[in-house]
């Protein structure tokens, strides 16, 4: 072999040594740039999941903190039920005690008479009409008779020591109109545990002086001294 083709063989040695150089630094390259772009990728996946999970446990934790707030509501909503119900069963019951204490109190017919004109005096000095009807029950019917003309005396007396001035009034015992009779244990029955309503200007204007609205009133008004003496 001539110095020529060695020269020419040398060459073409240091080409192929060049090219196989360069495509190896290239494949490094690509190797290297893949195992970048697969550890991005593996990192994007990564966060991707940590971040469902971070939603997931986040959802689950408000979902569980909405149940407790809705259980915590419920039980304190029902313990407030359950006081009102509690609080109401004993008014009630104070209320139905204070009605056999009246019904006991006013066994006496003498202790019945003066009550009844009492409850007939005070509606005449609300309504200052000179002419009156009384309504009772049926059973009350003879006892309230026998008031009207010690009603009718002593509204005179306290307008006399009141103003100076003398008036009278006619009042009479209604017989078309009577109030419900006396409770039978039917809550669904109208019933009256006694007393009297006053009318005039032909039933316009009454005044409702029985044992239930007074009772009822004395109750409203003692309410809230009630609670706090019971319910403190």
């Amino acid at each position: 072999m001539d110095a020529s083709s060695k020269e020419t063989q040398a060459q073409i040695l240091q080409m192929t040594q060049f090219i196989l150089n360069e495509a190896r630094d290239k494949a490094e390259e690509i190797d290297t740039k893949a195992l970048q772009e697969e550890s991005i990728e593996r990192l994007k996946i990564v966060n991707s999941m940590k971040e469902k999970i971070q939603q997931e446990y986040a959802r689950k934790t408000k979902q569980i903190e909405t149940q407790a707030a809705i259980e915590r509501s419920t039980a304190i909503n029902r313990s407030r039920l359950e006081k009102i119900k509690s609080r109401q069963e004993m008014l009630g019951k104070l209320q139905e005690d204070s009605q056999k204490e009246l019904a006991s109190q006013l066994q006496d017919k003498a202790a019945q008479k003066k009550f009844i004109t009492k409850l007939i005096v005070q509606g005449l000095l609300m309504l200052l009409e000179d002419s009156v009807e009384v309504r009772c029950r049926k059973c009350d019917e003879a006892l309230v008779s026998e008031c009207i003309n010690d009603a009718v005396r002593e509204y005179t007396q306290v307008i006399k020591d009141s103003t100076g001035a003398s008036k009278s009034c006619k009042l009479t015992l209604d017989q078309t109109v009577q109030l419900p009779p006396a409770p039978n244990g039917d809550a669904s029955v109208p019933s009256c545990l006694g007393g009297v309503v006053l009318a005039c200007q032909k039933g316009a204007i009454t005044i409702d002086n029985t044992i239930d609205s007074r009772l009822q009133l004395v109750m409203e008004q003692a309410k809230p001294t009630i609670r706090q003496l019971l319910f403190h």
